[in-house]
């Protein structure tokens, strides 16, 4: 089988979230599962890629393409890596920018230009896939086009997956301007027609063969107008289509036991070396060297949508009460100022604005807790690296956390985490001095952190599901 992956951003390339750890992590796992499958992956070149890579890329070829009116450079380099081969897509108006994300015409001109790009390099690359898996909206526009170069023999064939990482985000451009840049005709128009523009994310809803999102409880949950962004109708007319299969991590690139970003290796079976790993982050971080009161972490783009509004709440209570915490991230304003505030006022809490991959993986390995109350969560991959790690999730029951974090259950010994349903402060509160409680009876939590450490989402199992996927779609 031949595949290809497009996507806007894919690790370790390029990354602002976590479809990036996806496209850069599932690709490889195919081609593990099936090494005799063909795995390409398609992303733009952006500025902002490192010279490392940039440097070692081979150039494939360049040509020009018609988008609308516009006569436009294109050209592809490729890289591989891990039996996987990365194609980039490079044009200097489009992607020389310092950025990866804008808005406005100029962000639907960009993907529009990348999308059309996908579909004009296949023959010049000699490689027509039998599956294209398009991912989020910056690829909407991939499914709707393959119908339509479907009319020429060499696309005849080719089938769409579309995933959904985050229906929010859904990439709402100019009627006018689509039309014009993809010779988008009347009825198609129609068809991806929202609020009077044009929507990538129902241009992929409404043309792909397939449709998943990256955990069953949130494929359920966007079929409600609760989850459903407004377009829960589109979605409820395509649930035959509609497969939620949960996202997964890489156990071999996140492993305790081996990952030289921690400062000592540890495994379910010998805690030691997390006890050491939480001395040396106390000491990293300025706190005081006490590994004895509990350590509770926070990694996450600071929004509403991850709960931070409840996690601001509950942090004075928490570090009067003796604990100790850290933020690490960034976003909205007013929660980086809130929570540099906090830092100054308090001594048990530190305050990192940044986004630090080996700093974020001494804070799994040497927290005791990670508070993760999202408003809604499509998969959520920061849970699957607390559990790995050891570092006990406190979460809502929301979407792909619901699907993995195993609420505590003192009375039976069970569980890998702790959970709370609906939306109020005080649920919250409530399920985290359950387990700042259960921390000090250290007998049921290394328990605990045992049974977190078992859990395997490791991307195998992940995998044979798309594979099976894409099999009924030949």
């Amino acid at each position: 089988m031949k595949l290809l992956f497009t996507t806007s951003e894919c690790m370790p390339y390029i990354k602002t979230g976590g479809l990036a750890d996806v496209a850069g992590t599932l690709p490889r796992a195919l081609k593990e599962l099936c090494p005799e499958n063909e795995i390409c992956v398609m992303l733009p070149k952006y500025r902002r890629i490192s010279e490392e890579y940039r440097f070692s890329m081979r150039h494939v070829f360049d040509s020009r393409i018609d988008l609308g009116w516009r006569n436009q450079y294109i050209g592809v380099d490729e890289l591989k890596k891990d039996g996987v081969t990365y194609w980039f897509v490079d044009n200097e108006f489009y992607f020389g920018g310092d950025y990866i994300y804008g808005s406005g015409d100029f962000e639907t001109e960009r993907f529009c230009f990348f999308c059309k790009a996908v579909m004009e390099s296949l023959p010049r690359l000699g490689f027509m896939p039998d599956v294209i898996h398009c991912n989020d909206w910056q690829t909407g526009y991939i499914p709707m086009l393959i119908k339509q170069y479907a009319r020429r023999p060499e696309y005849a064939g080719i089938k769409s997956v579309f995933t959904i990482h985050n229906l929010r985000f859904q990439g709402i451009g100019s009627r006018g301007l689509v039309a014009d840049l993809l010779s988008v005709g009347q009825e198609e128009l129609d068809r991806i027609e929202y609020s009077g523009c044009a929507s990538s994310m129902k241009a992929g809803l409404m043309y792909a063969d397939k449709i998943t999102t990256v955990s069953p409880t949130y494929a359920r949950e966007i079929l409600t107008p609760e989850f459903g962004e407004t377009l829960d109708c589109v979605l409820r007319d395509r649930a035959g289509d509609l497969v939620g299969i949960l996202n997964g991590i890489s156990n071999s690139m996140f492993d305790p036991a081996n990952d030289r970003n921690i400062p000592m290796a540890y495994d379910r079976d010998s805690l030691i070396g997390k006890r050491a790993c939480k001395e040396e982050l106390l000491m990293e971080l300025g706190l005081e060297q006490d590994p004895e009161k509990p350590l509770i972490a926070v990694i996450s783009r600071l929004t509403d949508q991850k709960g931070i509004d409840k996690v601001r709440g509950i942090l004075p209570k928490l570090l009067w009460e003796g604990a100790q915490a850290v933020v690490l991230g960034m976003g909205d304003r007013d929660y980086e100022d809130y929570f540099a505030w906090l830092q100054h006022e308090s001594p048990n809490f530190e305050f990192r604005c940044e986004m630090n991959d080996g700093l974020a993986r001494r804070i799994y390995a040497g927290s005791d807790m990670f508070l993760m109350p999202s408003v809604f969560e499509p998969c959520g991959l920061s849970q699957l690296l607390a559990l790995r790690y050891g570092s006990i999730p406190i979460v809502r029951e929301t979407g792909g956390l619901a699907d993995t974090v195993t609420p505590y259950n003192r009375f039976e010994n069970t569980g890998n985490g702790f959970s709370f349903s609906g939306h109020s402060f005080e649920s919250f509160a409530e399920v985290v001095g359950l387990a700042v409680g259960t921390y000090y009876d250290k007998p049921a939590w290394e328990g605990l952190v045992k049974r977190a450490m078992s859990a395997d989402f490791d991307w195998r199992v992940s995998a044979e599901k798309y594979m099976l996927l894409y099999s009924w779609l030949r």
